[in-house]
Parts: structure tokens; sequence; C-alpha cells
């Protein structure tokens, strides 16, 4: 893994899910890993995805989680518990389609007025795919198969199993685009 930013992020992520939510913390660690990967394809930016990897779901843990909503939760949590960077909040406020769970929950005018999604799209895109090609338990998976698990697990119906099968075609084609970028890499 990268530098400070990603040493702190780590840490970070760390403190708030490893006791309280073990198994959120191991996809975490899977997320993290599968962002380190992106390194040469990212460039400037590959610390910056590491980051939000290992952050992306840091609103999950008890002690943050006072709307209910993840990532509003988290990015809240970071800009103001760490005055952290503009672009990781927003990454995290925004992962994986969450304007559309935002939505579902009647916070999308709140989430977008504070933490507007980041206009660029590689980096957006390569977050999906590190958080969407990676299991709970911290393994590699297809997107199809991540999505269809987090079906399963919440219910269809729920407000989550609505908005990921509302996000499915956006989160494929995220994925899509990263595993052509990575193919077109030099070796």
């Amino acid at each position: 893994m990268g530098g400070s930013l990603v040493n702190w992020a780590m840490r970070m992520a760390k403190a708030e899910l490893s006791t309280a939510l073990p198994r959120r913390w191991v996809h975490t660690i899977g997320v993290t890993r599968r962002a380190a990967g992106l390194g040469r394809m990212l460039g400037d930016d590959a610390e910056l995805i590491e980051a939000a990897a290992a952050l992306h779901d840091v609103g999950y843990a008890p002690r943050l989680a006072t709307t209910g909503f993840h990532p509003l939760d988290g990015a809240r949590f970071l800009r103001d518990e760490h005055g952290a960077d503009e672009r990781l909040v927003r990454l995290v406020a925004n992962h994986s389609f969450a304007l559309l769970e935002a939505e579902e929950r009647g916070l999308q005018e709140e989430l977008a007025a504070e933490f507007p999604l980041l206009e660029e799209p590689l980096l957006v895109d390569a977050l999906v795919y590190c958080d969407m090609t990676t299991t709970p338990d911290g393994r590699r998976t297809a997107a199809q198969d991540r999505v269809a698990e987090i079906v399963g697990r919440y219910g269809a119906d729920s407000v989550v199993g609505r908005f990921i099968r509302r996000a499915a075609t956006e989160i494929f084609s995220s994925v899509e685009r990263i595993e052509a970028a990575l193919a077109a890499q030099p070796r």
C-alpha cells in the first residue's frame, strides 16, 4: 500500500471497524487491496483511491451512524472530525452510486448538496470496481455475483435491495470500463 494518506486511512478504518464490525473490516481490507492493484493505471491518484477504498464503509461504524446511511455518515465524519481532503470525502460520500440509495432513503438532496459527485469518472469507476468486485469476506468476485449477494443479504424489497437493483447496470458499466482500462495497460 501507498504512503501516508493510505496509512492514515487504514488506521482510521481499523479503529472504527475492526472491533465493532469485523466482517466489514475484512471487506474493507479486500477493497483496499483491489485499489492497490490499480496504481499504474491511476498514476498520481493511486493513493487517493486506496485511501477512499479504506474509508468507503467507515460510516457503518456504530458511533458514526447518525443517519443510518453510511456514505453520508462516513463523509461527514471525515470532513467534520478530520478535515479530510475534499476529493476523498466526495468519493466516500458517493461510492458505488450512493446517490441512488440516498434517493430511496429521502436523502438525495442532502447528499448532493453537501457532497457533489466528483467529476472525475475514472476515479468514481475505480472505487465502484474495487467495492463491487470484493465480497463481504474480502475475496474477489464478479460484479454480478456481488450484486446478487447484496440483494440476497438485504432482501429484494429492502431499501438496499431496491437501490442495488436500480444501480446494477451502472455498476456493471463502471466495472467493465475499469477492466478494459486494466487490459489496455502495458505489461
